[in-house]
């Protein structure tokens, strides 16, 4: 268990929906949920959710913590938005969904080997460097993150769609060498590091 778990665990003493609206990205939102089932029933992928949103809100209100944050439902979320467009209450579930996945990865207690997990982290470790994606390293890197001989099925199964994308010069092998990128990627890193600073400062406000 990670010290910013069991931290959390001290601070809300059981008190799950209290944890959830003041560290989950909408998640004040989350109490005007009336357990209607309109999120859950316009989710395109809701059968395939161990625990699709209603039910998810439901747990979070019962305060069933462990099965909520170690759950891969909510990495399933696509932003297809159906459930926001649809909520009789305007609860924000798509944003609460990503909260909720980003808040059980910042506390160590995301399910290990989640392939979403795994794709968004190297699709944010790729961009941030230059404020662009390398498609070339980004591909590869999706190739190759369950391993090198799985990589290779992957890569061999794909090559035509990678000559594709070469010919349309969406794709270059010279990306190896570094790759495109914006202007000024140190300013880039200064935003995000500000941003950072003023989203731990705005959950330090609410625990003041």
């Amino acid at each position: 268990m990670s010290d910013l778990n069991q931290q959390m665990i001290d601070k809300y003493k059981g008190n799950f929906l209290a944890e959830v609206v003041d560290n989950v990205e909408e998640g004040e939102t989350m109490k005007m949920c009336m357990q209607c089932g309109v999120c859950s029933g316009s989710c395109p992928l809701g059968d395939a959710w161990e625990h699709p949103p209603q039910k998810l809100f439901m747990m979070i209100r019962a305060g069933k913590r462990e099965a909520v944050l170690s759950t891969d439902s909510m990495w399933n979320c696509t932003s297809c938005y159906n459930c926001i467009a649809r909520c009789p209450r305007g609860v924000q579930i798509t944003h609460i969904m990503h909260g909720l996945a980003h808040y059980s990865k910042k506390l160590g207690l995301a399910p290990k080997g989640q392939q979403t997990e795994k794709f968004s982290q190297l699709f944010w470790d790729n961009l941030v460097k230059k404020g662009r994606v390398n498609e070339l390293k980004l591909g590869l890197s999706l190739y190759f993150m369950n391993g090198f001989g799985n990589g290779v099925k992957v890569a061999m199964k794909n090559q035509k769609l990678g000559m594709a994308m070469m010919k349309a010069k969406r794709m270059s092998p010279m990306e190896m060498f570094g790759g495109h990128g914006i202007k000024d990627p140190s300013g880039l890193q200064k935003m995000l590091k500000k941003a950072q600073e003023l989203e731990d400062a705005r959950i330090r406000g609410k625990e003041a």
